[in-house]
């Protein structure tokens, strides 16, 4: 498991490799790290990825922020080769890196009533999927929202049927034991709403607070020494920041709230991402074909999956066994072009590598976060695995420290 330490803050850099045969070989041999940068970026977008399930049970909430704290690593030794396709990273260390979420403040009460809900959230609290009949997008947000629960993640929720939320039903049919269709059925349907499932509001009103909205915003360059120079890869706005604190789209956010100034005291209808799989993750199977990474207890009972971007055929992921060899919160990215120059960018939900990096032994690839949630499966990776950011928490937070990753 991750485990929890003190207080002082650093980020580590990390590079990622790309297969592209025209890109030179480089060994790094040093670690780099931006104190400077992270202890910034703790103050600015602090939130993880059960910050929203702490602020949003079932209520009208306060914000929930998380302070990333210390990050500690020994010597490094990564050879690596760039990659401009999409700014993939691998990891540049190979010792421990810890970290702790302090929520600084709590839920203001337990219920919401029926009346506290906007038009289009009671729609959505209220639908009911039902054979032969086309799957509305308030339908679809439930279906979705249920899936999530269960752990099956889809990515960005946006209420429409796409493959993220297929794959994402079929693995759960896998776990439950239920025949794997391609569309949704009646059984598929009952099982998602067993237990208090059924009863959980799917869209809640949120308050926004002034910590919500006072945080640091950037508008990021094009080009890479351009964002090099820069003290944080931020959200670019707090709309960004409240659809990935939600695990959102930003158009389904702004599609609820036509006419939100995301200021403070401004009430929002938003998806309620419930709570996050918290059962130890041992093993780990991202599988190319369905751009899938399943997630396995001690006793080999699959208890998440989430959508990912497993490689490309230009730079595919190395099929194989590995083990997870680090972990770490709010990296840097190195990026270097084809003459080998290197340039580091700084730490934030926009790095090229989002918010999360889990290191392999096989060198120079990992798991990681990404700066576009929404685009998860649909777009290429340079051999590395990635997911939205959210996941890539949830993941960070129960996989074991030598846990088994498997690409097939």
């Amino acid at each position: 498991m991750f485990n929890k330490f003190s207080n002082n803050t650093i980020h580590n850099s990390v590079t990622c490799s790309s297969k592209t045969p025209s890109k030179a070989a480089l060994t790094l041999k040093q670690l780099t790290v931006a104190v400077s940068a992270s202890l910034a970026l703790s103050l600015s977008y602090a939130e993880e990825t059960n910050g929203a399930e702490q602020a949003v049970q079932y209520a009208q909430a306060q914000s929930v922020e998380s302070i990333t704290q210390q990050a500690s690593t020994q010597q490094a030794d990564t050879a690596q080769m760039a990659s401009n396709q999409d700014e993939d990273s691998a990891a540049t260390e190979t010792g421990s890196v810890q970290t702790e979420t302090q929520p600084q403040s709590q839920t203001q009460d337990k219920s919401q009533t029926d009346s506290e809900l906007s038009a289009i959230a009671k729609q959505v609290n209220g639908s009911e999927w039902q054979p032969g009949v086309k799957m509305t997008q308030a339908v679809g947000t439930k279906v979705q929202a249920l899936l999530n629960w269960h752990h099956h993640g889809v990515g960005a929720v946006d209420g429409w049927w796409g493959k993220n939320t297929q794959k994402a039903m079929q693995a759960f049919q896998k776990a439950k034991g239920l025949p794997v269709t391609d569309s949704l059925d009646q059984k598929t349907w009952e099982a998602l709403k067993s237990g208090d499932m059924a009863n959980k509001p799917v869209l809640i009103s949120y308050t926004l607070t002034d910590s919500d909205v006072n945080i640091k915003t950037i508008t990021i360059p094009e080009g890479v020494e351009a964002k090099s120079k820069l003290e944080g890869l931020y959200y670019e706005s707090v709309a960004e920041a409240m659809a990935e604190k939600f695990h959102m789209s930003i158009n389904y956010l702004k599609q609820l709230n036509l006419n939100a100034t995301f200021t403070a005291g401004e009430t929002l209808t938003v998806y309620n991402p419930g709570k996050a799989n918290k059962t130890a993750v041992t093993r780990v199977v991202a599988d190319k074909n369905s751009q899938t990474l399943y997630a396995y207890d001690k006793n080999d009972k699959l208890v998440a999956s989430y959508p990912t971007t497993v490689g490309s055929t230009a730079t595919p992921s190395p099929t194989g066994t590995h083990k997870v060899q680090t972990k770490v919160s709010d990296p840097n990215y190195t990026h270097t072009d084809a003459e080998g120059k290197q340039t580091i960018l700084p730490p934030g939900p926009n790095n090229p590598v989002g918010r999360v990096w889990i290191g392999l032994t096989k060198p120079s690839y990992g798991i990681h976060g990404s700066p576009d949630p929404e685009r998860i499966s649909r777009q290429a990776s340079a051999g590395c695995i990635r997911l939205t950011n959210w996941d890539a928490l949830a993941l960070l937070n129960t996989i074991d420290n030598n846990a088994t990753v498997e690409i097939k």
